[in-house]
């Protein structure tokens, strides 16, 4: 069986993280200095996004979205914290993958709430298709990483839906952000299944 080699390839997220690591390391140090642990800057930050799924639920879109807009940072803030504590953990990565996805999802539950009050049921629908797909894109890299390999590839990682996502709501035009992120989402989860795909045919020959 030959063995092909790879590199990871480098995602819109590492190179803003790389990017940004001047401003990212000195709040990091800071939240240390005050005491805080990195989980607690991981729970804070699903806790804000409660917050703003609430309310986008009650119809207040703008406000929502500026409270989601300001706890955009804290996903990259937490790690930062770890690594410079220099106490990294797989616990630490697990809880911050995980609640990731239950921050994403609560926000696209505080959009459902809001449009099936309004009886708009074709933005519902576009709500189920965003939240799926978004969860599918982190799952198909979760799923090929178990089975050793890679799926960092994407037109449309969580960077990317939080950038069309947050503007578009504190703009009032969530039904764009729905439209792309329905749609993009999807293709990236498509993406990254045919990049599975590709690995597994190498590694069989």
């Amino acid at each position: 069986m030959q063995q092909i080699a790879r590199e990871d390839p480098v995602t819109f997220t590492d190179v803003l993280r790389k990017r940004f690591k001047y401003l990212l390391d000195p709040m990091a140090a800071f939240l240390n200095r005050l005491g805080l642990m990195p989980n607690t800057v991981t729970i804070l930050g699903l806790v804000g996004n409660t917050i703003g799924a609430y309310l986008l639920a009650t119809g207040q879109i703008t406000w929502g979205g500026i409270v989601i807009l300001l706890m955009g940072p804290i996903d990259a803030l937490d790690g930062t914290m770890a690594r410079l504590r220099g106490e990294p953990t797989e616990f630490g990565a697990f809880v911050d993958s995980v609640t990731d996805r239950y921050s994403e999802l609560v926000i696209f539950l505080g959009l459902m709430v809001y449009y099936a009050l309004a009886g708009n049921w074709l933005a519902c629908v576009l709500v189920y298709l965003a939240a799926a797909g978004s969860v599918l894109v982190s799952y198909v890299r979760a799923r090929a990483q178990s089975l050793g390999m890679e799926a960092k590839v994407g037109i449309f990682t969580r960077v990317e839906r939080f950038l069309v996502l947050a503007p578009c709501l504190i703009f009032n035009q969530p039904m764009i952000a729905l439209w792309a992120i329905a749609i993009l989402a999807n293709v990236t989860a498509v993406q990254r299944i045919y990049h599975v795909r590709v690995q597994a045919h190498q590694k069989r020959q």
